[in-house]
């Protein structure tokens, strides 16, 4: 009797591949065809290693921003480094991707719960839910699961947790890089905003330049506290107070 092979999480590798591929098959008719996505810094994916690293981005739709990264980690397992327009590479999927998401909002529809089987690992707010202010503690299963995915293969995290430009990280991003000591790659998007609504399921507007640029990969030694660390990632992912334009500096920081 053959062996149904299955992710860290229990999810067939069959199913996955299969959904990553729909699901990329609709992303590349959004993204390039419909919008002129472009990735940057494909080449400092080379050489990495195929567990414990953590990539941290912005955020700017819930959906379609982590879409293009498969795609850019599909694309440069099959040998394309510097270009998604070439969709085969689809079909020969990275199953061992996971990404750190709000359980409300995977939980939110349909078309997330699918996206959700392809790699997330939910985790509860502990400062908001279903838009209401809350303050709970953290849920050490969250963070094992986490750790878990870092065990197994490449994850990315929205420290920001909104898809709000220039709010606040959450220093957990750094408490989690302290405690695993990942080898950690920034990634600064642009243009989702522009071309998709929140979600990134509606299209506002066609043939926007859209950017994913992944950064030289920093490797913390464990000594940082958690705070410095943040400090660092946002600032690499063009989310720091000092990457606020000046035009907008008074609409979020009010004297």
């Amino acid at each position: 009797m053959p062996v149904i092979r299955k992710d860290a999480f229990g999810k067939i590798v069959l199913i996955k591949r299969l959904l990553i591929a729909i699901l990329g098959l609709i992303g590349y008719y959004r993204l390039v065809i419909r919008n002129n996505a472009r990735i940057e810094g494909m080449k400092h994916l080379k050489g990495l290693p195929k567990e414990n690293v953590l990539f941290v981005s912005n955020h700017q739709t819930y959906f379609m921003d982590v879409v293009l990264m498969y795609m850019a980690f599909c694309a440069n397992r099959n040998g394309f480094s510097k270009t998604v327009k070439n969709p085969f590479y689809l079909f020969n999927p990275v199953t061992s991707f996971y990404y750190v998401a709000a359980k409300e909002t995977m939980d939110s529809s349909l078309f997330s719960k699918i996206l959700a089987y392809t790699g997330a690992v939910t985790i509860k707010r502990t400062w908001r839910e279903k838009g209401k202010e809350i303050n709970r503690t953290v849920d050490l299963k969250d963070l094992s699961n986490i750790f878990k995915a870092l065990d197994n293969g490449w994850v990315v995290t929205f420290p920001q947790g909104t898809t709000t430009p220039y709010a606040k990280g959450r220093k957990g991003i750094g408490h989690i890089i302290k405690h695993n000591k990942p080898i950690v790659v920034p990634i600064q998007i642009d243009g989702f905003r522009k071309a998709f609504n929140k979600s990134g399921i509606m299209l506002k507007k066609r043939g926007t330049d859209i950017t994913l640029r992944f950064k030289e990969p920093i490797r913390f030694n464990g000594e940082e506290e958690p705070e410095e660390i943040l400090e660092v990632l946002m600032n690499q992912i063009g989310q720091s107070e000092e990457n606020i334009p000046e035009m907008l500096r008074e609409k979020i920081h009010p004297k």
